[in-house]
């Protein structure tokens, strides 16, 4: 059924959509304004149409999540795009992009629930230009659509434009100001303001430039200039276009870019309140039925849109809350972003747990509340979005368990409060560690902790608190930036000045110039070439002396550069001629097409020099060796497991392999082992390693093919296993599902045999349903067989010994601890990880059994001993004396025991060691206890032996040192019989 609504905007009404209504979910004005607005630049503007990029940053250390739609152009604007990507060709797009603002620098999570328009959801409608049209086409298309397109009345605008600081050298924006009055708006609606509001910036460094801001009055009938960028929530923010034109340098200066673009972002959530006359974000159909399902779920009083104080019991916040939360779970989840204990994935898991508590504490939701939202989010996104309808099932389950996980601390922390406060009753302030701590540790929100205090009237120090989270999120942009600043990348002016001067990017295709000789060795083909260019300091040189680190850009390389999750190549270049001064290569990255390698100077380097290239050949055949091996861990655990199972990154190195999938469930022994034979299969096969450059929309159609989340070439490299490319071509072949195929630039081996062996070392969750494994190769791996075998011959030796059993003591805590030692050697010593899993089973239960046999002998000998005791000293009322005992802790139950048999004794027993330490151990007899307080009596004999003793006035134990024996036996016996 179709109901066409209208919406009263001032005196004008417009028909702004056909609201559809299916399985009681209203089909959505929310979609119709997206589609909206993605078409009109798609057919009037001429803009390429580009799916959301995942809310998990691509290669981008610096940020926690996608938090705004140009984050996945980045590469265009700082120039380092790969020429031969499909991106380098941009030049106008449109898209919705999925972002999240929690954590970091953009953080609005405190401020969710508070009000009406924050969210750590958003969706960014924006549409850009890459070095195409400027200021004039961006307003005037801006314009076009919020007047005539959504018509939106023209005098409720207001234009804000950037106003300069002369400060900084910056002149007013006059340009976007005349062409804002040629397209009829009034110049009282058109606002100049300074660098805070209209100056953006990527960061502390990069592309930026002024930006115009298109605000909209909810009001109408007035002149509300002066409420524009005040903080009103009757004049908001709607679109906001942004002039790239400046690159903020490292020394703060700004410089032109060699390139203007055009970045434009308007929030979906903030435009809809516009269309649909409303004043709140959560009155949208992006949310109401969200709020409805809130509802249904926890049978809470309904949804009000109250505020503050007029929200009694936090209820409509408590709504917003998990409104806002669910949103962000979902997307986030089914971009495989899941809660977790570091980066993103602590900040979901602080998402979720805040959002469990406002549904536990405040809507009294029952358990599983929050993840029945999901299908409601996925049934108003999943049109946009449709991986979210796709993984409905796993994203309810992950919240679940993680729901679960939480309310379980959830009691925990509960009881670490309560023992806090009891430990000082009277204390008006709660420790700030141990706030951190269940906050940091045990998830707990701030607020929730705050809130428990407040119901037993006690206070925290919020400001230390918001200090520790200050810090510690300044360490992990610390720990960023040091990820992102690594090496000599070429910054956006020397590209474009590389480019300017026609500098050839660099060829890098001799890096595959290897091939296999008849003894089975690698030959990998020498390079000559020419320096094309010299970086250093920022900037292009010709000549750079001996002694400086600087970046060499050559016509060709041989050396690989760190990408594809491959580490870079090392080794060295000589000049021509001077084959006795070697220039190290230290790291080698690619910017823009060119490599760079860096090296510090040994003699004068010069644009023209003519170099020879050695790479470490020892290293780069480890890493051929590790990738391809990790291509064939890839099919194995996706043969073993099912389809289910995703790559989600992976790292080669020389000395091992890391491979992140998603897995259904923990790995049993059997399943891993499983993995290894399929590997070990396609070695001792020594299958062929097939390569080839296919055109991407080729590639992308083969059967089994492997992709990650990447921005690949096209032409792009196919690597097969087994199975030549061109077959797996064919449009009816399905090789590709029996074999490793993936899309990979790295280099390979050209035949499986070489990797001799691969073995699982380790295997662990990162988060819900995301394992990795880490792996080891040929020798290494034969050598982590044996010593796996020798391990198990080892704990079934001393299996047999302990099924045996012990007849003494000792011997039993022999055993015991050759269990433990064992245990240690099989927990962290490269072995199979099948194996470990085993061992440790097998080496847990012998734990449990040898502990069983300790204490029974214990118990034997505890018994035996009190009975002595007892038929020696018979029912005196104070017993000192010494025993033979292995522990403190035995000499008590000795004590306990003679005590149980004789309720009126008070005794103290002493156990010389070998060490010559002493063990003491006391026990008062109750109707003593008055005068005689076990801890004094125990405290007092240890004392006189050097040591120190505590307890209760009924139990103590302590130890000291002393040759004479028999003197502090007299001592604890006078002490004794003066109390008693």
């Amino acid at each position: 059924m179709a109901v066409a609504i209208t919406v009263c905007l001032g005196s004008r009404k417009l028909c702004v959509a056909q609201v559809f209504v299916q399985r009681g979910v209203r089909r959505l004005l929310s979609a119709q304004v997206r589609e909206t607005f993605l078409r009109f630049f798609e057919r009037s503007g001429g803009h390429l149409r580009l799916p959301s990029s995942s809310v998990r940053p691509r290669g981008d250390p610096s940020l926690l999540f996608v938090n705004a739609g140009m984050n996945q152009f980045k590469p265009i604007f700082l120039g380092t795009v790969d020429p031969r990507s499909e991106m380098a060709q941009y030049r106008r797009v449109v898209n919705s992009q999925k972002c999240v603002r929690a954590g970091g620098k953009h953080n609005d999570l405190v401020d969710v629930g508070r009000d009406v328009y924050h969210h750590t959801f958003f969706e960014m409608l924006g549409n850009w230009s890459f070095g195409d049209y400027f200021k004039e086409e961006a307003c005037s298309m801006a314009w076009e659509l919020l007047t005539q397109v959504y018509g939106i009345p023209r005098d409720r605008l207001y234009v804000t434009y950037f106003g300069g600081d002369l400060s900084v050298g910056l002149e007013a924006d006059d340009n976007c100001r005349e062409i804002w009055l040629s397209l009829g708006v009034p110049a009282g609606h058109l606002l100049p303001f300074g660098m805070k509001e209209n100056f953006w910036e990527m960061g502390e460094t990069g592309p930026c430039g002024p930006c115009t801001e298109i605000h909209f009055d909810h009001v109408g009938g007035r002149n509300a200039s002066a409420l524009v960028n005040q903080d009103c929530p009757d004049v908001v923010e709607v679109w906001n276009l942004v002039f790239m034109q400046y690159n903020r340098e490292r020394n703060g200066s700004l410089l032109p870019l060699p390139q203007h673009h055009v970045d434009t972002g308007m929030g979906l959530e903030r435009l809809l309140t516009v269309l649909e006359g409303k004043r709140s974000n959560y009155d949208t159909d992006l949310f109401s039925p969200i709020l409805t399902s809130i509802q249904q779920g926890s049978g809470a009083p309904p949804y009000r849109g109250l505020l503050g104080k007029t929200d009694t019991g936090h209820l409509d916040m408590a709504y917003r809350v998990v409104a806002d939360h669910v949103r962000t779970l979902a997307v986030c989840i089914a971009d495989g972003v899941y809660p977790g204990m570091s980066g993103s994935e602590l900040v979901l898991r602080r998402i979720l747990r805040r959002a469990v508590r406002f549904a536990t504490e405040v809507l009294q939701a029952p358990p599983g509340f929050l993840a029945n939202l999901v299908p409601t989010v996925a049934e108003i996104l999943g049109p946009a979005y449709p991986e979210l309808k796709q993984n409905t099932d796993r994203i309810m389950d992950i919240i679940n368990e993680n729901e679960t996980a939480f309310l379980s601390s959830l009691q925990h922390g509960r009881r670490i409060i309560d023992r806090t406060l009891q430990q000082a009753p009277h204390a008006r302030e709660f420790p700030v560690d141990v706030a951190w701590s269940l906050h940091r540790n045990l998830g707990f929100p701030l607020d929730l902790i705050s809130l428990m205090l407040e119901e037993k009237s006690v206070g925290l120090n919020s400001a230390a608190l918001d200090q520790l989270a200050e810090e510690e999120a300044q360490q992990a942009e610390n720990r960023q930036g040091l990820d992102a600043d690594k090496g000599l990348l070429l910054d956006v002016h020397s590209l474009a000045e590389l480019q300017r001067r026609t500098v050839p990017t660099t060829d890098d295709s001799p890096k595959y110039a290897y091939t296999l000789g008849a003894d089975g060795r690698y030959v990998f083909s020498p390079c000559q070439a020419t320096i094309l260019m010299l970086y250093k300091d920022q900037s292009l040189q010709s000549e750079v002396p001996e002694g400086q680190r600087c970046g060499v850009i050559l016509d060709q390389t041989n050396f690989y550069t760190e990408e594809g999750g491959q580490c870079h190549d090392k080794g060295y270049f000589i000049q021509t001629g001077q084959q006795d001064i070697m220039f190290p290569v230290e790291m080698v990255q690619k910017s823009g097409g060119y490599v760079v390698h860096e090296v510090v100077t040994l003699a004068p380097l010069h644009v023209g020099d003519q170099v020879q290239l050695f790479i470490d050949e020892a290293q780069r055949l480890a890493c051929m060796v590790k990738h391809t091996a990790t291509h064939l861990l890839n099919f194995a655990l996706r043969r073993v497991l099912g389809e289910g199972t995703e790559q989600q990154g992976s790292h080669v190195a020389a000395t091992r392999l890391r491979f992140d999938c998603i897995v259904k469930g923990p790995l049993r022994p059997q399943q891993l082992r499983e993995v290894e034979c399929v590997i070990q299969e396609a070695i001792a096969k020594d299958e062929e390693v097939y390569t080839a450059e296919v055109p991407l929309r080729l590639a992308s159609n083969i059967q089994g093919l492997r992709m990650v989340d990447e921005i690949y070439p096209d032409p792009v490299r196919v690597v097969s296993v087994g199975v030549p490319v061109s077959s797996l071509l064919e449009p009816v072949s399905a090789a590709g599902t029996l074999t490793s195929v993936e899309l990979c630039c790295g280099t390979h081996l050209l035949r499986t045999g070489a990797i001799q062996d691969l073995l699982i070392t380790s295997q662990r969750q990162l988060v819900k349903e995301v394992a990795r494994f880490v792996a080891i190769t040929g020798e290494e791996a034969k050598q982590a067989r044996e010593t796996g075998q020798s391990l198990a011959a080892e704990v079934e030796t001393i299996s047999l010994q302990l099924k045996m059993g012990s007849s003494c003591i000792p011997d039993a805590h022999r055993l015991s601890k050759e269990v433990g030692v064992l245990t240690d050697a099989v927990d962290n010593t490269p072995i199979p990880q099948w194996l470990r899993k085993e061992l440790q089973g097998t080496l847990k239960s012998l734990q449990r059994s040898a502990n069983t046999a300790i204490r029974k002998l214990e118990s034997k000998q505890v018994a035996q001993v009190a009975q002595s005791l007892l038929e020696k000293h018979g029912n005196k009322t104070l017993v000192v004396d010494t025993v033979s005992a292995q522990s403190a802790s035995m000499l008590v139950k000795m004590a306990n025991q003679l005590c149980e048999k004789s309720p009126g004794t008070s005794v103290m027993l002493l156990s010389l060691q070998d060490s010559g330490k002493v063990f003491c151990a006391c026990q008062v007899a109750k109707t003593s206890t008055e005068t005689l307080s076990a801890a004094d009596w125990a405290l007092a004999v240890c004392a006189e032996m050097g040591g120190n003793a505590s307890g209760s006035n009924m139990v103590a134990k302590g130890t000291g040192s002393t040759t004479d024996l028999d003197t502090v036996l007299s001592s604890a016996s006078t002490f004794a019989q003066t109390k008693l």
